[in-house]
């Protein structure tokens, strides 16, 4: 089942499970749990990031392409780490090597934490430069299979799936908008303005 299907089915229940929710409500009994892919897309999107579903990757490429034509991106500098990535760059006349000034980051991640609307990087993606050394504005691109609940559930993934070579620099990002009050828990945090590309793969 798609991730738009998952989401629409528990927005818009039907009749019979409305009636049989009904009949077994109970004070006594405990919250039901919200899916992961609900839960984290409630929060990025509170967090402040922009969320572009893509059901398949011809989606994916229109709307990598939306977003360099709402920021006015085309013939500007970029960066990207990943080779994988580089085609994105190169079909759309972008430069990304030897760059003096970026205008976008364009990146995969380990995976999209659900319980905070965090997404997890590491060297893989960012090699060794910390957040605030990179632009403010972030394309990740990813897929729907690498949401997991929590931190510890992200950090469980990366050990199975790097065995004893695990990646170094593992951070998250989490704040994607300006913090308009006094918040002293964001003293030192640069926001960025991060678009997500989630594409569906489940």
């Amino acid at each position: 089942m798609s991730f738009i299907k998952k989401i629409l089915g528990s927005i818009l229940p039907s009749k019979k499970e409305e009636q049989s929710s009904e009949k077994n409500e109970s004070k006594y009994l405990p919250e039901p749990e919200i899916p992961v892919d609900e839960l984290f897309t409630f929060n990025f999107k509170n967090n402040g990031g922009k969320f572009i579903y893509c059901e398949n990757e011809f989606e994916l490429n229109e709307n990598f392409i939306s977003i360099l034509q709402e920021n006015d991106w085309f013939e500007k500098e970029a960066i990207t780490y990943e080779k994988k990535l580089q085609h994105f760059l190169q079909e759309n006349r972008i430069p990304f090597t030897n760059v003096v000034n970026p205008m976008f980051f364009l990146s995969t991640c380990e995976s999209l934490i659900a319980d905070d609307g965090s997404i997890l990087f590491s060297s893989h993606q960012f090699l060794h430069h910390k957040s605030n050394q990179l632009p403010k504005d972030i394309i990740v691109i990813a897929k729907t299979s690498q949401i997991t609940r929590s931190k510890s559930d992200s950090l469980r993934g990366i050990k199975y799936r790097y065995g004893s070579n695990i990646p170094s620099n593992i951070t998250t990002l989490q704040c994607f908008k300006e913090v308009m009050n006094d918040d002293f828990l964001q003293y030192g945090i640069s926001p960025k303005n991060l678009y997500l590309l989630l594409l569906e793969d489940l």
